[in-house]
């Protein structure tokens, strides 16, 4: 983020539009929407306010012989828009006094930048790309103006009336907040939206008790712990059900593998805790993850507990829940795309095929050790695709147990790593090379697949390995 976004009060001053034609009309227009007070100096001499309301500006000359005589006083921005010279002129001025400017299409002279806007009365959402395309910005505008319902800023004005009342009787922040999604999500809200306002104030009025309006008990919070999956690491792929937990959470337990990308949808506003552990390096330990949890919900806060993948994946969200489920605490899960799911559409792996892989094993193996205890010799269906989590390190042993259970060595075989991110790579190959193929990817996390289906690969028809092995290339096909 180049330019931070913030919302200028343009009543609190004046603001000085120097330029002229229809560039600095379509200012003065969105000027007039915010109701300022504009000072307009026409570089053309034409202060035609065609389209525009005529109270709209006053206006104003001054000398551009000597710009240290332009009055900026009680200005609280200054736009220049088709001002060719003076416009940098009266920027730098502005700029040395500490005024914000905005040169439109010039951000060399300018402070800020206009954003696109989507103008709802109370509800304002402003669009920017950094001023590097007007043009993204005004199609992601008509997105969202299709998608905002006609009546939400009448619904922000609604609450806004309501607040200082309820805020009053609601003494705790986080009751407060759940009482107004209550509002906005439930009944109120639509009779709001629907235009029966009348409807929506007899509701909010009948309120006699907001702890009970929002299940909290004696004035307090009810907490609740959501396990969110996350993912594979593409925030395109975290389910609508996931981001709207992540929004409405007090705090947020994540693992050390969720991308950023995710962890930037939680609320600006709420805790985030780092619980995770890569290999090899110490963690926090389950049980402590398990304490923080319950600690969390009796404490009357909305906790999620973010997982890399899917939960219930060799993701110990089982024993979370146990562990929820004991202590009494309201806990409800989110499923994510685990990473054999995402490996299969970015790279084109389909797990099972119509008579070639009618079978799918998920199996996870952090060390040789892990490896060791497996019964490989239940493995080696030639209509069974392997799918090894976390097996970097023991591939050497997955190699070899599965070898010694009679798995041909020239089985095809992927090493897909970091999948959905940006960073994502492939390795394919035959099982005995499989070793070498996890050193090739550049670390984790990552995924082993065995099984023919990698020969329907993507990696694998762009290699050397389709001329190779022809009979899995006509498989594949």
């Amino acid at each position: 983020m180049k330019w931070l976004p913030v919302f200028l009060d343009v009543r609190r001053g004046s603001v000085l539009l120097v330029g002229g034609g229809e560039l600095a009309r379509a200012k003065l227009r969105i000027l007039s929407a915010a109701q300022a007070e504009v000072r307009w100096h026409a570089t053309d001499g034409d202060y035609d306010l065609a389209g525009v309301d005529p109270e709209a500006a006053t206006r104003t000359t001054f000398d551009m012989r000597d710009p240290a005589t332009i009055d900026l006083g009680g200005v609280v921005a200054v736009l220049c828009a088709g001002a060719g010279e003076v416009g940098l002129a009266v920027a730098a001025r502005a700029r040395a006094a500490g005024v914000p400017v905005n040169v439109m299409d010039d951000l060399a002279h300018s402070t800020f930048i206009f954003p696109a806007i989507v103008d709802r009365g109370d509800v304002v959402v402003a669009i920017g790309t950094g001023g590097a395309s007007p043009v993204v910005a005004r199609r992601l505008r008509e997105r969202i103006e299709a998608l905002l319902p006609s009546r939400i800023g009448d619904l922000a004005a609604f609450i806004g009336r309501w607040r200082p009342s309820i805020n009053a009787r609601i003494a705790q922040p986080s009751l407060r907040r759940r009482f107004w999604e209550r509002v906005v999500d439930g009944s109120i809200g639509a009779e709001v939206l629907a235009g029966r306002g009348d409807a929506a104030e007899a509701g909010l009025r009948a309120i006699a008790d907001p702890s009970a309006f929002v299940g909290g008990t004696q004035g307090a919070a009810e907490g609740h712990v959501t396990l969110v999956g996350a993912g594979p690491g593409d925030p395109d792929l975290l389910t609508v059900k996931g981001l709207r937990a992540l929004q409405d959470a007090d705090v947020v337990f994540h693992d050390e593998l969720v991308s950023p990308e995710i962890l930037d949808r939680i609320r600006r506003d709420a805790a985030r805790v780092p619980v995770g552990r890569r290999i090899g390096k110490p963690g926090i330990g389950q049980e402590a993850v398990n304490r923080l949890l319950i600690e969390a919900a009796r404490a009357g806060q909305r906790a999620v507990r973010l997982k890399g993948g899917d939960g219930y994946v060799f993701g110990r969200g089982g024993e979370e829940v146990n562990a929820l489920r004991d202590a009494g605490v309201s806990y409800s899960v989110v499923p994510g795309i685990t990473a054999a799911l995402g490996a299969a559409a970015e790279f084109e792996v389909p797990l099972t095929y119509r008579h070639e892989a009618r079978r799918v094993t998920f199996l996870t193996a952090h060390k040789a050790a892990d490896a060791a205890d497996v019964d490989w010799s239940a493995l080696t269906d030639l209509e069974m695709t392997v799918v090894v989590y976390m097996g970097m390190t023991a591939a050497p042993a997955v190699r070899a147990g599965l070898l010694a259970a009679g798995r041909s060595p020239l089985t095809p075989v992927g090493v897909f790593a970091r999948v959905t991110r940006p960073n994502s790579r492939a390795a394919v190959g035959v099982l005995d090379d499989l070793p070498e193929l996890a050193t090739q990817v550049d670390g984790g996390p990552a995924i082993l697949v065995i099984g023919d289906v990698v020969a329907h690969s993507a990696p694998w028809r762009a290699s050397a390995l389709a001329h190779q092995h022809p009979n899995l290339l006509m498989a594949a096909e």
